[in-house]
């Protein structure tokens, strides 16, 4: 009974957190196309049959269908979900998709994923604006013997100014900052009884539970905050600093995606952090019953992992189009039909390649 509970309880928080995510993205292209007087034949949220629908007064048919895997917006011109044309003459409708100059079409392809960045923005900044943030002043506390920073010379009551030339004005700063620089050498600035030194330090990885379960990778000095020393305060804001902390929030989980995903292909990290739909579902049900603000700023992650992905230049995600919209610059004119199809099947086996490497770990992980 308990399994069939948590069960249901993680699939209910997984769609509803990826129906909210799918819903902005795909609203992104719809409304830059219907700026750019694409005509939309379909908006839809999940793939497979519909559950129900409605056509709105412009005929465009709204549905929600059986499998909650994603979503897609069907521009007038379209093959198929993926935005594929259409080999007739409809292309030379004034409504259509594909007859529209490159650069608006560029436009309606790059809204999808800028929807999902200007999403976890809004929902991280909402948290900062109701919640504020919580400050510890970057004073060093206890120092891990034999850990990076030890070796380093960095000593209790040190204030940790800069690391990387990056101001560091939170133990939390500090925290960020390190997290994905495991074995890199960084070039810390701190005080020192009123003194400015200099040191490098290369952050070892150490494995830690990541709350599901499962151990995370992660860069560490081997410091501990002062509490003592460190001033704790919780920093309240207004509408627009709440929105820069959100910013620069979603650059932090940006960034951390992107180093991590450059270390698979530099082969040093592998890609047994990648999560499929069972391990999200699981995280996604664990932080809904742990509380809204956590539930949101997990909302507000995945929107920015869903906004890269989609970045990627494989053929069928946004990526892969605006790929292809390069090289129509470049040459003058869009790729052949024959060209284009290849690179349709060549996406395809790359997306259902990493959902398989993801579900395996959701299994094999934990």
């Amino acid at each position: 009974m308990d399994f069939l509970i948590n069960f249901i309880t993680y699939a209910i928080c997984f769609i509803g957190a990826l129906s909210v995510i799918v819903f902005i993205h795909e609203f992104g292209h719809y409304y830059v196309a219907k700026l750019c007087g694409v005509g939309v034949q379909a908006f839809s949220i999940g793939f497979g049959k519909e559950i129900f629908g409605w056509m709105d007064k412009h005929g465009t048919r709204w549905k929600l269908c059986w499998l909650p895997l994603g979503g897609y917006v069907k521009f007038e011109g379209d093959a198929n979900a993926a935005s594929f044309p259409k080999a007739e003459s409809a292309a030379l409708s004034p409504t259509s998709f594909h007859g529209k100059p490159l650069w608006q079409r560029a436009l309606v392809v790059a809204a999808g994923p800028v929807a999902n960045f200007i999403l976890a923005i809004l929902l991280f900044g909402l948290v900062f604006l109701i919640q504020g943030e919580r400050v510890d002043d970057p004073v060093v506390g206890k120092i891990v013997e034999g850990g990076a920073a030890d070796k380093a010379g960095i000593k209790p009551n040190d204030v940790i100014k800069q690391i990387n030339n990056l101001t560091i004005v939170s133990f939390r700063d500090l925290q960020k900052t390190v997290f994905d620089r495991a074995g890199e050498t960084l070039v810390i600035k701190l005080e020192r009884d009123g003194k400015l030194l200099e040191v490098t330090a290369v952050p070892i990885v150490e494995e830690i539970d990541d709350g599901m379960g499962r151990k995370a990778r992660v860069g560490r000095l081997g410091i501990y905050a002062n509490e003592d020393a460190a001033r704790t305060r919780t920093r309240d804001h207004n509408v627009f600093s709440a929105l820069a902390a959100g910013a620069d929030h979603t650059w932090f989980v940006a960034r951390t995606t992107l180093r991590y995903i450059g270390k698979i292909f530099t082969g040093r990290e592998s890609t047994d952090q990648i999560r499929g739909p069972v391990g999200i579902a699981k995280v996604a049900g664990v932080t809904a019953l742990s509380g809204f603000w956590p539930f949101l700023e997990l909302i507000a992650a995945l929107s920015v992992s869903i906004g890269l992905i989609n970045l990627f230049p494989v053929p069928m995600l946004d990526g892969g189009h605006l790929v292809y919209y390069g090289i129509e610059a470049l040459r003058g004119k869009p790729l052949g039909q024959a060209a284009q199809e290849w690179g349709f099947r060549i996406g395809v086996s790359l997306v259902m390649l990493l959902l398989v490497v993801a579900t395996w770990n959701d299994f094999v992980g934990g």
